[in-house]
């Protein structure tokens, strides 16, 4: 499907922001070979309080601890590797789960603060996603192409 929307006139892309689904990054780095994949944040986050108690006393601290997006790359490292060493022992699965996306974490720490609020999640696609299917569903179809 993205070799055909390269095909269609598609040339480049910059950025891609993808919410977990496997091998996406890697089929999109292949057919653009330039292009910088990105994981949704907030889809992380999600995942890594299924790991963790529900409890809002718990909640909370490993929201601000684990999420980082406002540290540059260097820093954002070495606060990941504290995390590690504070956490690992109470949540193995929470440590494994963001070193196997760390990769797909990082690029946007190279933006500026504005810019990473844009590109960090999915969401915003989502919601225009929604918006169309709400229309299409009032509707019923479309009476011509």
């Amino acid at each position: 499907m993205l070799t055909e929307i390269k095909n269609r006139g598609t040339a480049d892309v910059c950025m891609g922001v993808c919410d977990g689904l496997p091998g996406l990054a890697e089929a999109v780095t292949t057919v653009w070979e330039g292009a910088v994949m990105q994981a949704c944040v907030i889809q992380l986050l999600r995942n890594t309080f299924r790991y963790a108690p529900a409890s809002t006393r718990t909640r909370s601290p490993k929201t601000y601890v684990l999420f980082t997006p406002h540290r540059p790359r260097p820093r954002a490292k070495e606060r990941f590797a504290e995390i590690a060493a504070t956490w690992g022992s109470q949540y193995p699965a929470i440590i494994r789960m963001w070193q196997r996306a760390w990769s797909v974490f990082v690029p946007f720490l190279d933006y500026d603060v504005e810019i990473r609020r844009v590109i960090c999640s999915t969401n915003a696609i989502e919601s225009i996603n929604a918006h169309y299917r709400r229309a299409i569903r009032v509707r019923g179809h479309f009476p011509t192409e």
